[in-house]
């Protein structure tokens, strides 16, 4: 069993890890040992696993909280529509460059001139020229002609296609439901059963959003998956919409040349944090650790650049989910981002990369107190917060001290686990921001952010219970005659 201190469960970083949970990581033990190493956010791949043992890992993760004492975060992460063709008379066969191709609605198994494509929204949005990849794109095909229950095809780049294989169209924006059957399903299961985040799959347009928030309503926080070119050109729409982003670099990485990919992730990420909106760098971060102990130089690379990017959260899939090694590709991830955020450069990047705050009192509040913290010895800002925009502000600044988001709303804390540097505390309601600064003192102090006379910043919203009201700003001492104030709250 890993070896812990309650005592680290402060993260000596500002990213977040999410890890992938699978049969590598069912066990209580394990995903003990996962929260331990670093992870912080929980993914439920809801395109694996059926809604027992979905309910089962929800529980655990919700029974390992209470024991630490500490609020964690749970992504449900819906299949979306998949797209796949039909099956085979011999399981497999083999497409020639230059030779010609059919996708057509007929039920019967393919050979090697056709195959069943069951998806008659894809023949209605196709035109010739039109382009499909089969098989996470090794396959490339043009359309030559087409019709409602038909497409004939050249080979562009011919390979092996086999029974069920995954079709992208990347070049046409699909009349597809955003959610399919098993979605609609599965997003009214784990929103009862109570996760924080739900992240919805091959997002094209803003629409796809709001048809899943008239679901969830306020159960959940919405990520938009952005992993198709339509989504890429309709990104300023859907994270409007959206409460955070995910750059889903596989799918993206099929319908997109791999090399558009860095320079579409660095404006993905910078436009999340000009808004204050979460974003998660996903996919293959660490893929050969599924096998291998250690991870190759380019996967730290590529690990370290999304962290100096200012991203929120770095994400873990089969590294975790089905790997050998799943508390080591944690444990490695926790280490790179601890030595990103110690590097001066890696400073220097997120402040050169800040933008200007759209000049609300909000706004100026949070800039005023990252400067008060970055120009004094205060030791944290606190920030007192009930919907959890006060402390999103806060992360937004990406400041240089600690950032302690207070709450007293379970469902808070545990949305608030995804954001960049935030340590999330539960604290009693209060009605008074003198009792805000004493529970704040208190758990800088009991948390390890400020001892004896050390001061932090506390800022909230006057009256309470208001979002985006931050109005207020005091500088306290973490004093035992101030904590003492709030007792009688604790």
């Amino acid at each position: 069993m890993y070896d812990w201190k309650l005592k680290e469960m402060r993260r000596q970083r500002n990213v977040k890890i999410v890890a992938t949970l699978g049969p590598a990581s069912d066990t209580r033990e394990m995903i003990k040992d996962l929260f331990v190493a670093g992870a912080d956010v929980f993914r439920l791949n809801m395109s694996h696993g059926a809604h027992p043992d979905i309910r089962e890992r929800h529980a655990m993760i919700r029974s390992i909280e209470e024991e630490m004492g500490r609020p964690i975060c749970i992504l449900a992460d819906l299949q979306g529509p998949k797209l796949r063709c039909g099956v085979f008379a011999s399981g497999l066969e083999q497409l020639v460059e230059g030779e010609g191709f059919r996708f057509d609605l007929d039920s019967t198994e393919g050979d090697a001139s056709r195959v069943n494509l069951p998806h008659p929204e894809i023949f209605a949005a196709l035109k010739p020229g039109s382009t499909l990849l089969v098989n996470d794109g090794k396959i490339k095909l043009e359309v030559v002609e087409c019709g409602e229950d038909y497409a004939e095809l050249t080979v562009l780049v011919g390979g092996e296609i086999s029974n069920r294989k995954g079709v992208n169209v990347p070049d046409v924006v699909l009349p597809l439901a955003a959610l399919s059957e098993k979605d609609l399903k599965d997003l009214e299961f784990v929103c009862e059963l109570g996760v924080d985040w739900l992240a919805l799959s091959f997002v094209q347009r803003a629409e796809d959003i709001e048809q899943a928030r008239k679901l969830v309503k306020d159960r959940a926080a919405l990520i938009a998956k952005i992993e198709k070119p339509a989504a890429v050109d309709a990104f300023e729409e859907i994270l409007a919409s959206a409460d955070g982003i995910m750059v889903a670099r596989g799918d993206l990485g099929v319908e997109l040349p791999v090399h558009a990919l860095p320079p579409i992730q660095k404006r993905l990420v910078r436009e999340c944090r000009k808004v204050g909106k979460p974003v998660i760098v996903a996919t293959q971060m660490m893929e050969s650790m599924i096998t291998s102990p250690v991870p190759t130089r380019a996967e730290v690379s590529d690990v370290a650049q999304a962290i100096y990017e200012g991203a929120d959260a770095v994400m873990l899939s089969a590294e975790s989910a089905a790997g050998d090694y799943p508390i080591e590709a944690v444990t490695t991830m926790n280490n790179v981002a601890e030595s990103v955020e110690k590097d001066d450069i890696y400073r220097k990047v997120i402040e050169a990369s800040r933008t200007l705050s759209e000049g609300r009192i909000s706004d100026a509040i949070t800039i005023a107190a990252r400067q008060v913290a970055e120009t004094t010895h205060v030791k944290a800002i606190c920030c007192f917060t009930h919907s959890g925009t006060t402390a999103s502000l806060a992360s937004r600044e990406k400041p240089r001290v600690p950032i302690i988001a207070l709450t007293p709303m379970h469902k808070t804390a545990r949305r608030l686990s995804l954001t960049w540097g935030l340590h999330c505390a539960l604290v009693p309601q209060v009605q008074r921001f003198k009792l805000a600064v004493a529970a704040a003192a208190k758990i800088a102090r009991d948390d390890g952010f400020a001892t004896g006379e050390e001061q932090i910043v506390v800022t909230a919203g006057i009256p309470f219970n208001v979002p985006g009201s931050t109005n207020i700003l005091r500088v306290a001492s973490v004093s035992e005659k101030l904590i003492a104030e709030g007792e009688p709250e604790w």
